[in-house]
């Protein structure tokens, strides 16, 4: 797999797309293993994508785009502006809250980095806002996206590691939270010190209070009614990306009257190029994966952490610490996909739920996205921003910094990620 493996980095580096790196290094495994069927990558290519639990991820794809062109953006966005509108750092605060608001539309950190960035990001920078500075919080606050239900990288996850999807589903609440809080300190923080007002002086009255949360309330229903339909039995995880498409559909139709036949077209249109560049992605992981685990490359892991150390918290740490650093070059879906695998037996091993797990490492994994040199959401707010990459690294570190000391909370005290999924569907 040495082979492999420097092959998928030197493809990379070329500047080849990510799908293709992993299925034409792949594929060399089996030029070096002539004895192996050549039919082998072909069915490995089309059985990776027969899994049924995969069929949540388009259908959760589809939803979130409906749910888009139905007109809640809006609404998002001004029931954001009543939450966060009077914390110093005026549109930053109030884009923090919107990407915990889109995380039960998007569960894509890097569609809500850039619909975020279209939105608010010229006003940010007409409040006095550097674009380097912008750019960080309208990314790392993206974080907060993919782990409130339903996060893309909990299906991918739960679908390779055979984890329930519900339960991660529910462990995301809390964390997101707790990043939440812990980027609005780092924000205000950091306002004062730029003399960055609050968007908004005047204090929220009931009635317009009222207004937003109505306008929301969709969106906000939309996570509850997942976890609770999970929890009651009434849906599988690939029936209930079903009904999230049936329900975007109807809250556009019906509840904002804003789904017109032209917006359901291109709610089609791309989801179509969503759904096949992840689907593409996934088929051609097989080839990858098989070479993993024909060469036993898990247990060989597994062998050479527990040489150092038998401490589950030590071996949490240190595979956060390997994931942040291949999520500076990898893109955080592909690191879920690839890793699951190695990393999850070896935890499990060690007594670790794989809950808990699958929270941290999606976590880590999706820091990633913020990171040079391949961030996928920095480049997205970077190039609309016009902001330069060292100028976005430089005024991001705060974030980085924040992000990064409440995912060893998450690690080290595994209490605050069950207790969600813990009290809805009980202790595994």
């Amino acid at each position: 797999m040495l082979i492999v493996s420097i092959a998928f980095l030197v493809l990379l580096a070329m500047g080849m797309p990510v799908a293709f790196a992993i299925g034409i290094s792949g594929a060399l495994f089996f030029v070096q293993h002539p004895e192996l069927p050549s039919t082998i990558p072909i069915q490995l290519t089309i059985s990776q994508t027969q899994n049924f639990a995969l069929l949540a991820v388009p259908l959760f794809i589809l939803a979130g785009n409906f749910m888009n062109k139905s007109g809640i953006t809006e609404q998002l966005l001004r029931l954001a502006t009543v939450i966060a509108g009077r914390l110093r750092g005026g549109l930053a605060q109030v884009s923090l809250a919107m990407a915990a608001l889109m995380g039960s539309v998007s569960g894509s950190c890097i569609a809500d980095a850039a619909m975020q960035t279209r939105m608010l990001g010229s006003e940010m920078l007409k409040r006095g806002m550097s674009p380097g500075y912008a750019a960080g919080v309208l990314a790392f606050g993206s974080l907060l996206t993919p782990i409130i239900p339903p996060g893309i990288g909990f299906i991918l996850y739960g679908s390779v590691g055979q984890v329930s999807i519900g339960r991660l589903f529910a462990a995301g609440i809390l964390p997101a939270f707790m990043l939440w809080a812990a980027l609005a300190v780092t924000i205000a923080i950091t306002a004062r010190r730029r003399g960055l007002e609050p968007e908004r002086r005047t204090p929220v009255s009931l009635a317009e209070a009222g207004r937003a949360a109505w306008g929301g309330a969709w969106a906000i229903l939309f996570p509850v009614i997942l976890i609770v339909g999970l929890r009651i039995g009434l849906f599988t995880p690939s029936e209930i990306g079903a009904f999230a498409v049936v329900y975007a559909v109807t809250v556009g139709l019906v509840a904002y009257r804003k789904l017109s036949r032209a917006s359901f077209g291109e709610a089609l249109e791309g989801s179509l190029v969503d759904v096949g560049a992840v689907m593409f992605l996934i088929a051609l992981s097989g080839i990858f994966g098989y070479g993993i685990v024909f060469e036993r490359v898990p247990e060989v892991v597994s062998s050479a952490i527990l040489g150092l150390t038998s401490d589950w918290r030590a071996v949490m740490a240190l595979i956060v610490g390997m994931t942040l650093l291949a999520g500076c070059f990898v893109d955080g879906s592909v690191l879920i996909i690839m890793l699951t695998p190695i990393f999850l037996p070896l935890v499990r091993e060690l007594g670790v739920d794989p809950v808990h797990f699958g929270l941290v490492f999606i976590v880590a994994a999706t820091i990633g996205n913020f990171t040079p040199p391949v961030g996928a959401a920095m480049y997205a707010v970077c190039s609309i921003l016009k902001a330069p990459v060292g100028a976005y690294t430089r005024e991001s570190l705060p974030f980085l910094l924040a992000v990064t000391l409440v995912t060893l909370v998450l690690v080290f005290v595994p209490e605050v990620v069950l207790l969600v999924p813990d009290a809805i569907f009980g202790k595994d």
